[in-house]
Formats: C-alpha cells, structure tokens, sequence
C-alpha cells in the first residue's frame, strides 16, 4: 500500500517538474526575443557561449540555431560530469528549444537604435538565461566551465567568465570592429544585471551581525515582531568607542531580505542607537527561518 507521503512526495515532484518547464520554455522565448528582435539583425554579439556563437554566425554565416547547439555541447558534457545527469538533460532541452524558437518563431526587429539594441537585446538575453537558471538548466554554458576551472585552480568562477568575455569581445574588436567591442560590453552588462536580479530578485538575501547591551529585546523583535530566526553567538568584546572591555556579550546573527534590512536597521535603532551592526549580501541560504513564518 502506497503511503500519504510517497503520493504527496510524487505530486511536488511532478509540480516541480512543470515549474520548470515553464521556467525553461518562458527563458528560451526571451532569450529568442533578444536575438531575434534586437542582436541578430544588427550584427551585435553577447559575451560567453552565446557571443561566441553570434561571433560564429557574423563572420562564417553558418546558421545561428546550429552553432548555439555546437557551441554549447562541451558545456553540457562537463555539466553532466560536474553537476547532475538532470541539469544536463534540462540544459539539452533549454537550447534545443532555443535552436528551434530562432528557426520558427517570426519575432519582430524592434529597433535599429545601437544604444537600444545593446541595452534592452542585453536584457531580454539575460532575462532568457536568467529563467533558464531558474528552471534548473542554462542556456550559456561558460558558467560550468568557469566552475569546472575554478576547481582545478586558483581563479574564482568570476574571474574565469572575465577572462572569457575578454576573449570573446576582443576577438569581436579583430574581426569585426572595436565600436561592435564596444556595445558588445553594454549588452553583456545589461544581460549580467538581469541575470542576477532574476536569480536573486527583491528577495536578495542579507546576512546581519549584530553587537548590543540589549540584545535580548533585539532578540525578542525579531523573532516575534518580525518573524525570522535568529542564531546567537556567545563573544567577549574586544576594543570600541568605550575603550578596552572584558564583558561577555550575545552576539546575534540573523538573514533578511534586502527589502526588511532598513526596517530591521530603524527598529534596532529605537531599542539601541549604540548598536554595533554590519551587514553583507549573501548568495543562498538553506534550511533554517530565512523565509519568516507567519506572525498572529
């Protein structure tokens, strides 16, 4: 006999599943929206796989679709090596339905503005890689090469895409010209920008320390007044405005989103306007009260 919790468990899967197709199809008609309708017809280029394939097509003439799938097939095979056999297989549909979306869909050229083109054909690129992210697959591969890289040495992910792109828009100014170079960079600055707002969004992650003689009642409101958790840390204060101190103090740490940080900042402020905060953003967060908890 089947359990609740096997067919519950089964249920999200497959609910999870279609939010992911619908991730995947909604990037790939953006991302087709910004070649079509803005790069292609203007011979501009992106940066990463997909500049090297729009780089291809300029200079070659081979069709777009096919070189966005060749292109992307050594990404993919390192994907499948270094991530999962899933995101492989989601990343073979983002792109085939990519190849296919700028055979089939008739998008409309929507200005011949330079300025234009590299801004907004930047973020409807971004947008597309951006859903397909969070579909769970990509549609530029240079980001799990730069992960590959960076485990095999001392670059970091980011320096490794840098390095790319500075390949990629340098061989942009040689073979085509510096002023293409030049609006290439644009556009992979919007396309970058939009990425990391789809993927992070308002909803952007912040991780707050906070140092106070009252950190009980800071405590108390943001567990109850605020509805996040807290983790607290037991410290000992070093050096401050008050000079040397040997005095055991709480320290607590909690996760907000960038949207509640200047709340959390104004109500710590009417508890201890002496409070010692500092506050990063952070790229993920897993398990504990990052998403608060519904307050009565």
């Amino acid at each position: 006999m089947v359990s609740q919790t096997t067919v519950v468990s089964s249920s999200q899967s497959h609910i999870q599943r279609l939010k992911d197709m619908a991730f995947l199809c909604a990037g790939v008609l953006c991302a087709g929206m910004g070649l079509k309708g803005f790069l292609l017809p203007n011979n501009f280029i992106d940066g990463g796989a997909m500049g090297i394939a729009l780089l291809l097509e300029i200079t070659t003439g081979v069709d777009l679709a096919l070189l966005v799938i060749l292109v992307n097939i050594p990404f993919i095979w390192m994907g499948y090596r270094q991530i999962s056999t899933g995101f492989a297989i989601r990343t073979i549909i983002a792109i085939s339905l990519l190849a296919f979306c700028l055979v089939v869909v008739p998008y409309p050229v929507v200005t011949t503005d330079k300025l234009l083109i590299s801004v907004f054909g930047g973020f409807f690129l971004g947008a597309g890689i951006g859903l397909a992210i969070r579909g769970g697959g990509v549609l530029d591969g240079t980001e799990v090469l730069a992960i590959w890289i960076s485990r095999r040495s001392a670059l970091t992910v980011g320096d490794v895409i840098m390095v790319i792109n500075v390949l990629v828009f340098g061989a942009a100014a040689v073979l085509l010209n510096i002023e293409t170079a030049l609006y290439a960079m644009l556009t992979y600055l919007s396309a970058s920008k939009t990425v990391d707002f789809l993927i992070h969004g308002i909803e952007e992650y912040t991780a707050v320390i906070i140092i106070s003689d009252h950190h009980q009642a800071i405590r108390h409101m943001i567990t109850e007044d605020m509805g996040r958790g807290v983790t607290v840390f037991k410290g000992e204060k070093g050096y401050g405005k008050r000079g040397h101190s040997q005095q055991d103090t709480n320290i607590l740490y909690a996760v907000v989103t960038r949207l509640e940080l200047t709340r959390l900042k104004d109500r710590i402020n009417r508890i201890d306007d002496k409070a010692f905060i500092v506050n990063h953003g952070i790229d993920d967060t897993k398990g504990g009260m990052v998403k608060g908890r519904p307050l009565h």
